[in-house]
């Protein structure tokens, strides 16, 4: 029984795979060798954090990019752009003078009159003098408001009535103005929908911008004429009060001229002085060849004291005897005086005439200056009227938003992955 249970085993143990009887054969070292080998690498299977890749970008650039692309391909209206450039010029003929001193200047332009302008179409008086000239709200809402019409370009339209600060704004999105103050040149690009509005934007910039460097002019050329009728309103007062105060002089002394006055009374002293010596040398001849009772040497005596009175008398006049006589108008004077009063008198009227003369040239020169002088605004490049729409730049804009979402993505992966790996 048992012999015949081991011969049905043997004919079991012979139906081993030849591959299995082949490793239990094997030497020891092939055994380790295949013990130690690595386990095989299943397949890749797509993960939740995949599937989350794939969404967000789908969800943050791919269809804000199509959505992008179809509104500016389908829904965006063309726009025109129109350029105009100019810069502000000062003419001006120089006197002789300045000719000769070799400080003539042609021509020229002023950087703080580039800077004014540049402003100035910038500013909201701008913008109010061309939507009353030019209906800028309806200019730039023709493009259409309404979201839900297929036709209408909402984005780039503008929304009206609005107020004047949300035209200002989006006046700042269609005009650019761009200003080189080393130069004084000036460059504005106006968009409209139309190029016949975006020429007529540009030519209505251009003529209220000369029409304000006009008006600058002309207050410049009033003040400068106005503070030179000022002064020579001030100097003409000054001349009249320096005259009525010397006529008054003269009134009150009668005296015209005290110079030529005081010329004659000094000639009188002189000759005075020479009759007194000439008196007193035939009284000494008298003395010498006469007797004392002599009746020519009374008469000599009487002529030379008649003549020394006569002396002290003008010399108190001239006051050199530190005398004072009664003046014509009743006071106690001496010419000396009324010579000194004269005299600072006229150095008033003097200098009342001189400034009065100074004054009257620097408003002649004021006046001339003001005629002659000219500043106006000089277009290099005229208004142009375009032929084709150059905005908006929809393959410049779609890349740049594909670039914007493109980098916002791959930023917000590298937070995620950066989290998940500091669990």
């Amino acid at each position: 029984m048992n012999d015949e249970t081991r011969n049905k085993a043997t004919p079991a143990l012979e139906t081993v795979p030849s591959q299995s009887r082949k490793a239990a054969a094997s030497t020891p070292e092939q055994a380790s060798t295949v013990s130690n080998a690595a386990p095989a690498v299943g397949k890749a299977k797509l993960k939740r954090r995949h599937s989350a890749m794939v969404v967000s970008f789908v969800l943050i650039v791919l269809l804000p990019t199509l959505a992008t692309g179809g509104y500016l391909y389908l829904r965006a209206h063309d726009r025109f752009v129109s350029h105009v450039a100019f810069s502000v010029r000062s003419e001006s003929t120089s006197s002789a003078m300045e000719m000769l001193g070799g400080i003539a200047e042609i021509s020229g332009s002023s950087s703080s009159d580039t800077d004014i302008l540049y402003n100035f179409i910038k500013s909201e008086e701008m913008v109010r003098a061309l939507d009353q000239r030019l209906d800028l709200r309806g200019m730039w809402a023709r493009a259409g408001q309404n979201w839900w019409d297929m036709v209408d370009d909402p984005w780039y339209a503008y929304h009206p009535p609005g107020t004047i600060e949300d035209l200002t704004s989006y006046w700042g999105r269609m005009v650019m103005v761009f200003s080189d103050s080393g130069t004084g040149l000036i460059d504005v690009e106006a968009q409209a929908f139309t190029p016949k509005d975006a020429h007529a934007l540009t030519q209505a910039i251009f003529e209220e911008s000369s029409r304000m460097i006009n008006r600058l002019s002309q207050i410049a050329r009033e003040d400068k004429i106005r503070y030179a009728r000022i002064e020579l309103e001030a100097s003409v007062e000054r001349l009249k009060t320096a005259r009525a105060a010397l006529t008054k002089f003269r009134n009150d002394n009668q005296i015209v001229d005290p110079q030529s006055l005081i010329e004659g009374q000094v000639g009188l002293l002189s000759s005075l002085l020479q009759q007194q010596a000439q008196a007193l040398i035939e009284l000494d001849t008298l003395r010498q060849t006469t007797s004392a009772g002599d009746p020519r040497m009374n008469s000599a005596e009487r002529r030379v004291d008649v003549i020394a009175n006569r002396i002290n008398e003008e010399r108190k006049k001239l006051g050199l005897s530190g005398q004072t006589i009664s003046g014509v108008a009743g006071e106690t004077t001496n010419y000396a005086n009324i010579v000194g009063d004269y005299e600072s008198l006229a150095v008033d009227q003097q200098f009342a005439e001189q400034s009065y003369t100074a004054a009257l040239t620097a408003f002649d020169t004021a006046q001339a200056e003001a005629a002659r002088q000219s500043r106006y605004l000089a277009a290099h490049i005229r208004p142009s009227m375009p032929e084709r729409s150059t905005a908006p730049d929809r393959g410049t804009l779609m890349a740049f938003i594909v670039l914007i979402l493109s980098m916002v993505w791959v930023l917000l992966v590298l937070v995620g992955y950066a989290l998940r790996d500091r669990r």
